[in-house]
């Protein structure tokens, strides 16, 4: 029926322009471009006019931007090179961040949860798991307890939920630990050097949250100075772990049962090198942002087998194809979330992610670029593709007035079919590496 009408190709290049999207946000309404002169305020001619009705699709259609590659995987992919691009600026400089951090002192670390019972696990050493059994990677027992009677659920789903507070604690301790390693005041810290990180969330199989990090030492200006000569990876590792073992959140009371939280003790810390290769031996740039950025993209849903997306009510667990552990995490976070104590960590919104709700990816200020601004330089060159640029003379500017109503989610089957038709990669081709 398209082809008949003679609008496939118009709608194949709008939807060419999703990038691959599969669950676009459908947009009414409409948007006018005006030259206006800056010395009489007069609106003037129109320089660009877009109106939904007239799109091909009936409807102007924005990517959704999904960052789960279980939601969306065009959207997530390009969540996943905005974040390595991210990651490596901090590391290597460029988009706005001078290439002189590449010679500052940095570490990748890594933050395990403590243990809420045994589970089943692959140990290095290459003994069998406690169960008897070596099991392969994809075993589906791994990271399942070994007792689930005996498995603390509660303690596992409060972690969770305080993970990120923990981490915010752990900050605070480090910049004191570095500051006590180099003889300083901590008010004088800041007048020496500054603390700047980048990190991911993972989950574990267990379904507990870990972090991933990069973490540089600055000068007191960030990345634009050099940090001082006391300041070397060796320095900044005693410190991370130091500030690790100091770091714990009270948490709350439960039927007479408190909780503390900590990190756990595995704590991995690694010095950074800047060589690409070096016969394996070293941690380089590029693994470690291609590292971050692979985990950018992941929910619970892709280690643990639970949900991507909220509940409404519990009973929808019944139609859902979730192992028993992911179930009783679920359970274990909807029951506590209906705790009136615990109403601020809102654990029922965010049972589907085991009680865990912070931000995936984070970054101190001055790591590097950030995720918006990347965002909007590839917005701002796909509207320099899609319509005329029109450079304002001397004495003019533009004036936009837009107006945009939701109109709902996804595509046509129509569209869906069109969509799969088109290359994965339609609508990208030229498109600048951001």
């Amino acid at each position: 029926m398209l082809a008949s009408c003679g609008t496939m190709p118009e709608l194949a290049r709008q939807l060419s322009g999703l990038g691959g999207c599969t669950h676009p946000v459908r947009l009414d309404g409409h948007r006018t471009e005006y030259e206006v002169n800056t010395a009489t305020g007069e609106i003037g001619n129109v320089l660009h006019h877009l109106d939904s009705a007239n799109l091909p699709a009936g409807q102007l259609l924005v990517r959704c931007n999904n960052r789960r590659a279980t939601r969306c995987a065009a959207c997530a992919e390009t969540y996943r090179r905005d974040t390595y691009h991210l990651i490596t600026a901090g590391l290597r400089g460029g988009k706005g961040t001078p290439e002189q951090v590449g010679t500052h002192p940095r570490v990748f670390a890594t933050f395990t949860a403590p243990s809420f019972g045994s589970v089943h696990n692959r140990p290095s050493s290459g003994l069998n798991c406690r169960c008897g059994t070596r099991h392969s990677e994809s075993d589906s027992a791994l990271g399942t307890p070994l007792d689930p009677e005996r498995y603390d659920y509660e303690a596992a789903v409060l972690w969770n939920a305080h993970a990120g507070a923990i981490w915010r604690r752990f900050s605070i301790y480090l910049r004191r630990e570095v500051a006590k390693c180099a003889g300083l005041t901590q008010r004088a810290f800041a007048d020496h050097a500054r603390i700047s990180f980048a990190k991911v969330a993972e989950y574990q199989k267990r379904g507990a949250v870990h972090f991933h990090a990069v973490i540089r030492l600055d000068g007191p200006e960030g990345g634009d100075t050099s940090p001082p000569a006391w300041a070397t990876a060796e320095l900044l590792t005693d410190a991370i772990r130091a500030a690790t073992t100091a770091a714990r959140v009270t948490g709350p009371e439960i039927d007479g049962r408190s909780h503390t939280f900590t990190f756990g003790r595995q704590l991995d810390v690694r010095t950074i090198r800047s060589a690409d290769f070096d016969d394996g031996q070293e941690l380089t740039e590029r693994a470690v942002a291609a590292y971050i950025a692979k985990y950018a993209t992941k929910g619970a849903e892709t280690a643990t087998g639970t949900l991507d997306r909220p509940l409404r009510f519990l009973a929808e667990l019944a139609q859902s194809r979730l192992t028993d552990h992911a179930r009783r995490m679920i359970r274990t976070a909807w029951t506590l979330g209906a705790r009136p104590e615990l109403a601020d960590l809102r654990l029922r919104a965010w049972a589907h992610m085991l009680g865990f709700r912070g931000h995936f990816s984070t970054k101190s200020r001055r790591y590097s670029t950030t995720l918006g601004a990347l965002r909007d330089a590839r917005a701002e060159w796909r509207r320099a593709q899609a319509a005329p640029v029109t450079t304002p003379q001397d004495g003019e500017t533009t004036l936009v007035l837009a107006h945009w109503v939701f109109a709902g989610t996804g595509l046509s089957t129509g569209e869906q079919w069109l969509t799969a038709s088109l290359e994965p990669a339609a609508g990208t081709e030229g498109e600048p590496t951001t």
